[in-house]
């Protein structure tokens, strides 16, 4: 009969915590920021069909990274333990605490467990409150260990990257316009070289405390995404000249040609000539 080989238990935890580590690596970053009016989701994803945001329950919300299969399944769980409270009880007994809680222990009772592999993925847990003091975001990771983060949280890919832009240009109190604008910049500061992502490989959605319906979950179109993205663009230049009105008031009042004639044609114009070749970026 063999003897099977010695593995201490520090050794074990180690290689299964390796294990879930390079497989959520794998992936691509998640952000959930705090905007003045609720909370942000901005994911890079390229499959409109796979969403790894979605809404929990009225004013939940759950985004994840890692293997889809299994954190879809939880996100299924999540769902039906929401509806049961919410049923059984009341709406407002469905907490984000209470839910974070079960997903910890599900997390940590699979790793844990030697009889089969750790969850490769990374989950959030947010729950809008009535003002920004009361919003609450629970990042969870594959070991089941649970933080209370506030205002940002980044997780999968190369999430130290991604984390550290954020951190540098994030304010409290930030407009919708100008945290989606931050997160996609950052999910395109995630390597040596600046990507610039479009709408159709990201994913938003957002929980909004002025909604007025009971569920404060909505998904950001891609065309409603767009048109946000080039209002708030840095690199956005203004497509009108110059005014020329002041030119007219510049002239002086001694001047001998007192005409309504425009400028001669030597001088210089005061706004560039419009091209029909003009392709310039809005």
């Amino acid at each position: 009969m063999s003897v099977p080989f010695y593995v201490s238990p520090e050794q074990l935890m180690r290689d299964r915590a390796d294990f879930a580590r390079k497989g959520i690596a794998k992936g691509r970053s998640a952000i959930a920021l705090q905007y003045a009016d609720g909370i942000l989701f901005v994911a890079e994803n390229r499959s409109p069909a796979l969403h790894k945001v979605a809404e929990i329950y009225d004013r939940m919300a759950f985004a994840a990274v890692g293997r889809y299969n299994e954190f879809e399944n939880l996100r299924i769980a999540g769902v039906r333990l929401a509806d049961m409270r919410g049923y059984s009880y009341d709406r407002r007994d469905v907490t984000g605490r209470a839910l974070a809680n079960a997903y910890a222990q599900t997390l940590g009772a699979i790793f844990s467990s030697g009889g089969e592999k750790p969850l490769e993925v990374e989950i959030l847990v947010a729950e809008v409150g009535t003002s920004t003091a009361e919003d609450q975001i629970y990042r969870l990771t594959y070991d089941g260990s649970i933080a209370d983060v506030r205002g940002y949280a980044v997780m999968g890919g190369p999430a130290e990257q991604v984390a550290d832009y954020v951190g540098e240009h994030f304010k409290e109190g930030i407009s919708l316009a100008g945290a989606l604008r931050l997160a996609v910049d950052a999910l395109g500061h995630d390597g040596t070289e600046v990507r610039q992502l479009t709408p159709d490989q990201i994913e938003v959605a957002v929980l909004d405390r002025t909604r007025t319906q009971v569920r404060k979950f909505k998904r950001i179109s891609e065309e409603t995404l767009a048109r946000i993205l080039s209002e708030s663009s840095p690199d956005k230049t203004p497509t009108e000249p110059v005014e020329a009105k002041p030119a007219e008031d510049a002239t002086p009042a001694s001047s001998a040609d007192d005409s309504p004639v425009g400028p001669a044609d030597d001088d210089v114009p005061i706004a560039p000539p419009e091209e029909p070749d003009d392709n310039r970026p809005l």
